[in-house]
């Protein structure tokens, strides 16, 4: 389609369209409960790595709270410094966030105090994907090495249907999702 730089760009205007087409409290409801083919690709014990949206991404926080009830611990990423490590630890309060942070790039994330743990099943932001497992992430690189460090963690994007391209340009460092789920489909991808 084009390079990564201006298929970011692009991509970040048409998911703000996208957001912005739904009044601010009908987006959290939309993505209000995991749907069934995701849950039951998701063990009973596993640790589940969600993010905490920025503005226009796929809202995360209501999937975080139904994991906590159920029963699994949840962790989201801190990053550890601006050099590109990435970490994740528990969260425990989804909807106040009363146990978040400012970390690098004034991004919210547990404090230091919390707990790192591994998630086996990732919830990832994006800003494209296709139907053959490719993500287009900000371009930081802190989802690619972690899933590169953790290949056996499953990955699932969240996404507004808008994302959805024919193909996303792949570099050899670029992790494949398995999953993505919009607000109308989920996606079993080819990763």
């Amino acid at each position: 389609m084009t390079d990564k730089t201006t298929l970011r760009k692009q991509m970040r205007a048409i998911r703000k369209k996208s957001a912005d087409a739904l009044p601010e409290a009908v987006r959290g409801l939309v993505f209000s409960r995991p749907p069934a083919p995701v849950i039951e690709r998701i063990p009973q014990d596993a640790v589940i790595g969600l993010y905490r949206a920025s503005a226009h991404e796929a809202p995360a926080a209501r999937f975080a709270q139904f994991f906590l009830e159920a029963g699994h611990r949840v962790a989201l990423p801190r990053l550890l410094a601006e050099d590109g490590a990435m970490r994740f630890a528990d969260h425990t309060d989804p909807l106040g966030e009363s146990d978040l942070v400012e970390g690098p790039h004034g991004l919210m994330q547990p404090g230091e105090n919390a707990d790192d743990i591994v998630p086996d099943v990732l919830f990832v932001p994006l800003l494209a994907f296709d139907e053959k497992g490719g993500r287009l992430g900000q371009g930081g690189g802190y989802y690619d090495r972690w899933i590169a460090e953790h290949p056996g963690a499953l990955r699932i994007g969240i996404a507004w249907d808008a994302q959805k391209i024919d193909a996303v340009p792949l570099e050899p460092h670029d992790q494949k999702l398995h999953m993505v789920v919009t607000p109308q489909r989920v996606y079993e991808l080819d990763a």
